[in-house]
């Protein structure tokens, strides 16, 4: 009896309501305006717009942010790009708050500083001013190792062009070919400046790419190396390198920036601000200047390009075929590249007089100065006496030379 009694008084106290709405128009407009806005409100949260169409794409490049976040946080790996990228991808991907869109914030960012290709220019710059080309200019016969490891860049460009012809779903031009190979380079801001210039749909997975593969040199480099080698090629010792005079390093930057003036002017934005930086360290006359370019100017654009690449990682554009063949091409490069540089150190030992550890020829990619220390590594597993570090520099920093003059011949051709 007391469940019925219950029911009833529900019962009228809806019919009362519905009355009062029906007296009261105010009261039933009130209502059904509270209940749009209600309304209105859930669908500007972000779980509405998981729902919509893409969602699922959404979420799944949520899920690669923070894998991008995962090994520089926990290992390591590339974390001041790699940690901005990932974090920038996590904003891009953040359903209706058209953060990477016309207006938001990481689009301004983007066209202020990649699509002018401001960015990787002024990075140049901070790494000529922390690089040091003493060892190459000491060895001359390492920069040809640093030349060499370039050979990844071409061959991928090739794979590209390939993939294009005989995948279904693959249709590389070759503009986005040229932004695919600078990968092998292991140069982000390389990589950065010709995908900004040649491709820039292709610009955030060519970025991941080049970042992430540098982030692993330390585990995709060593097998090659020890396949390529024999153990007696890689107890090899040199001596050690003769002192460079200052006016050698201060004449270095000029002359290079002469040459490609001449020869190849459309490296000459990326190769002018790395050898202006270089210039002002070894000049030891504006050390404000190179200091500002080595700390705040060089921290504060890494932190801009991180976030401004990151905003490319939309699910629309990264979620493809492409982007498959994009990664494995990279990989690709990045292998040939390793490559190249032993086995040209190799063959340079049937001439030399006093041979060099074919190790050092790996560390021409332009991953400074990891590529270096992994070849160091390499080398005294097999001769704990044997300290490759300063000779591995010289092919290393002549790869950033090197990937900055591939660069400008793609520029110049495929433009």
């Amino acid at each position: 009896m007391k469940f019925e009694s219950s029911k009833s008084m529900w019962a009228a106290c809806l019919v009362l309501a519905v009355a009062i709405l029906a007296a009261f128009p105010g009261v039933s407009q009130a209502a059904m305006s509270l209940n749009d806005t209600l309304v209105e409100l859930g669908r500007s949260t972000g779980l509405y717009g998981l729902t919509l169409p893409g969602g699922l794409g959404t979420l799944i490049m949520i899920g690669v942010g923070i894998v991008l976040i995962s090994p520089a946080l926990g290992r390591g790996y590339e974390p001041l790009l790699l940690l901005p990228i990932g974090f920038g991808g996590l904003l891009s991907n953040i359903p209706l708050a058209g953060i990477s869109e016309a207006g938001g914030f990481l689009n301004i960012i983007y066209l202020f500083g990649i699509e002018t290709g401001l960015f990787p220019i002024i990075i140049f710059m901070g790494v000529g001013a922390m690089t040091d080309f003493g060892p190459m200019l000491a060895n001359p016969r390492t920069a040809l190792l640093g030349g060499a490891a370039q050979l990844g860049i071409f061959m991928a460009l090739l794979g590209a062009c390939l993939l294009s012809m005989f995948v279904p779903g693959i249709d590389f031009t070759i503009k986005d070919a040229a932004s695919i190979g600078i990968i092998g380079g292991a140069d982000g801001p390389t990589a950065i400046f010709l995908s900004s210039r040649l491709s820039p749909g292709r610009l955030g997975s060519s970025a991941v790419a080049a970042y992430s593969y540098m982030a692993r040199v330390p585990i995709i480099q060593p097998p090659i190396m020890r396949f390529l080698t024999t153990k007696e090629e890689r107890k090899i010792s040199m001596k050690q390198l003769r002192n460079v005079s200052k006016m050698e390093k201060i004449c270095f930057p000029v002359i290079v920036l002469l040459l490609c003036a001449l020869l190849l002017p459309s490296a000459a934005p990326l190769m002018g601000a790395l050898m202006f930086g270089n210039l002002c360290k070894e000049c030891g006359v504006v050390n404000r200047l190179s200091d500002t370019m080595q700390n705040a100017l060089i921290n504060i654009v890494t932190i801009m390009l991180g976030l401004s690449v990151g905003s490319k990682l939309a699910a629309e554009k990264f979620l493809t075929v492409q982007t498959l063949g994009i990664l494995a091409l990279g990989l690709f490069a990045f292998c040939v590249g390793t490559g190249g540089g032993v086995l040209l150190a190799k063959l340079m030992n049937k001439f030399l007089k006093e041979p060099i550890n074919p190790l050092i020829g790996a560390a021409g990619v332009s991953a400074v100065p990891m590529a270096a220390r992994v070849a160091n590594k390499v080398g005294m597993e097999e001769n704990p006496a044997n300290f490759l570090l300063m000779h591995a520099m010289g092919p290393n920093v002549a790869g950033v030379i090197g990937s900055a003059v591939a660069a400008g011949v793609l520029l110049a051709l495929c433009r």
